[in-house]
């Protein structure tokens, strides 16, 4: 017999992702939420660039919007490129949680956007959603934020 274990220590699994050298991020940004906002999205092959874009996403759209719009955007494209198992990472949380199902996603404003991106996930033999902090995902807000930029650098010259 053997002996009981006092103290013992939980350990988590480690998480297991997809085999894909196919990683995408997103984000969104709202210059006063709601406010000018911009999203990004950049898609990753073996950790090189293979694909970025931006776009403004209105004047008076809000942070969670955007995000969305990021999102979107990204995986739009990655169904354009015929990606079958794709590593989708973002700093929202709300969009994350959503796409996982750990929240419902209730608001009027976002069911639209959430039923559009959860129709693209369809596409997909395998996607996988990661929570990242802000500073692991530098390159996708520089994105959204150039879309910002673009367009009032559009709008001075008019």
């Amino acid at each position: 017999m053997l002996p009981k274990i006092k103290n013992a220590i939980k350990i988590s699994p480690p998480r297991i992702y997809p085999e894909t050298g196919f990683i995408m991020n997103f984000d969104g940004c709202s210059k006063g939420n709601p406010g000018l906002a911009g999203a990004g999205a950049v898609i990753y092959y073996n950790n090189e660039e293979i694909w970025s874009e931006s776009f403004f996403v209105g004047e008076k759209a809000t942070n969670n919007h955007a995000e969305y719009a990021g999102l979107i955007l990204g995986l739009q494209y990655a169904k354009e490129l015929q990606i079958n198992s794709l590593l989708v990472k973002g700093d929202s949380q709300l969009v994350i949680n959503h796409m996982i199902g750990t929240y419902n996603c209730k608001s009027p404003n976002l069911i639209e956007l959430y039923l559009k991106a959860k129709e693209l996930e369809r596409n997909f033999e395998i996607v996988k959603y990661e929570h990242v902090l802000r500073n692991f995902n530098k390159r996708a807000d520089e994105l959204s934020n150039i879309a910002i930029s673009n367009y009032l650098e559009t709008c001075a010259k008019i």
